[in-house]
């Protein structure tokens, strides 16, 4: 297996927001923390990547999906440290639907272009942890037990959770 990363290079975070409205520029140091750093430097890089590409557990950004296929190349990659709670991340991230919720409810109203983002926001990032699944499937079958509960836990959240349906 190659090095992790590989793509960090080919996302225009420059461009993107992270879940504060702030640049995205700031995602690439954390994954390179994450994947290179020893334990403590890992679990605090991926504290602050839930803080910027979903925060409070709940609310997905513009760079969120982005970084979903490189948190899964993480997780398959054997010297990351701290998978248990890459996965963690990516389970949250595949829950998060506030603004489908909240879109349900309102299934009458139109929505202005900032709530169209968002919904847009968490589709693709859900789609984004469901694409990955072939990836938390092998570490779900691994032999280390640390790292199989969250996988599966993971694939059981990914099978209570569907891709969002066009609204």
């Amino acid at each position: 297996m190659g090095s992790p990363l590989r793509s960090v290079s080919g996302v225009g975070w420059g461009e993107l927001r992270d879940v504060t409205g702030a640049a995205a520029d700031g995602i690439p140091a954390l994954l390179s923390r994450t994947a290179y750093g020893d334990e403590t430097t890992a679990r605090i890089a991926i504290d602050d990547l839930g803080d910027a590409i979903c925060a409070l557990g709940f609310v997905v950004g513009e760079a969120t999906a982005p970084t979903v296929p490189i948190l899964l190349e993480l997780v398959g990659f054997p010297h990351t440290a701290c998978k248990a709670e890459l996965l963690d991340l990516l389970g949250s991230i595949c829950r998060t639907d506030q603004w489908h919720a909240a879109a349900a409810t309102t299934q009458d109203r139109r929505y202005d272009a900032s709530h169209q983002r968002q919904l847009g926001w968490e589709a693709a990032s859900r789609a984004a942890v469901h694409a990955g699944r072939s990836a938390i499937e092998d570490v779900a079958s691994s032999v280390r037990p640390e790292q199989v509960t969250p996988a599966r836990k993971l694939l059981q959240v990914m099978d209570d959770t569907p891709p969002f349906p066009e609204l």
